[in-house]
């Protein structure tokens, strides 16, 4: 356990949870999930209560992370101001998706055994932030993989599209994928979508093409992992990419 991570957890069936004394939704059959910020509290504390009436209390203990933070200065003031229209429709764009990323539904796709969306090189890590002129900027809740334009992006598990829109300001192109109980991916400036909302998805399906859309320097893929509005890493939940690549060769 560890900060940025997504934790999925198997409980006797009418079992009740609670991370930190607030309710955790437990599906029929037993399963839930919950996670860890970027900055999680290193002590917190899962309890659940069985359907005998019995509660165990267990205090979970975090790693903390090191993120690779990169300091720019001399950066022009006229640059590090904001342009207010761009800032009004990245405000728009910000609640489509946190509306989405709220969704509840009973889906159990959340605790499959998730895959790569894409495979490639590795050019940007979760937790990752950059100082501009002493003032931290935002930092990187997703995971980069570098990749031509147009090439395709798959499911990483089963889910149903809650978002898919072509040119959101910063993100561009940009799906999100609800796997159940508050789970879901994000995929960020894709340069085309297959995909409508409402669509349901299957592990393994093309879903889009890596682009260059929204505010970016190159192509590539920007995969991100929430638990409800909670940013994870999705590294976390996957197998390394370096080991992904190394049975591709054999």
């Amino acid at each position: 356990m560890e900060q940025g991570a997504l934790i999925r957890a198997q409980v006797e069936p009418g079992t009740t949870a609670f991370l930190n004394g607030d309710s955790i939704k437990v599906s029929p059959q037993g399963e839930f999930a919950f996670g860890f910020a970027r900055e999680a509290e290193l002590t917190q504390e899962l309890k659940v209560v069985y359907p005998d009436g019995l509660t165990q209390i267990m205090p979970l203990n975090i790693s903390a992370k090191e993120y690779k933070i990169d300091r720019v200065n001399g950066i022009s003031k006229k640059i590090m101001k904001p342009d207010p229209k761009a800032v009004e429709r990245s405000r728009k764009d910000s609640k489509q998706v946190k509306a989405a990323r709220a969704q509840f539904s009973e889906q159990g796709a959340f605790n499959q055994d998730f895959i790569w969306p894409l495979t490639g090189r590795i050019s940007g890590v979760y937790g990752s932030q950059r100082v501009y002129n002493g003032k931290p900027g935002n930092p990187h809740y997703g995971v980069d993989v570098a990749a031509k334009t147009g090439t395709v992006v798959v499911a990483p598990a089963d889910g149903v599209i809650s978002l898919s829109v072509p040119d959101m300001f910063y993100s561009g192109g940009t799906i999100i994928l609800d796997h159940g109980y508050g789970v879901s991916s994000s995929f960020l400036h894709l340069s085309k979508l297959y995909v409508k909302e409402g669509e349901s998805i299957k592990q393994g399906q093309p879903i889009a093409e890596v682009g260059a859309t929204g505010r970016v320097t190159g192509p590539h893929l920007d995969w991100r992992v929430n638990w409800y509005q909670m940013r994870l890493d999705p590294v976390t939940i996957v197998p390394s990419m370096k080991s992904v690549l190394a049975g591709k060769n054999k």
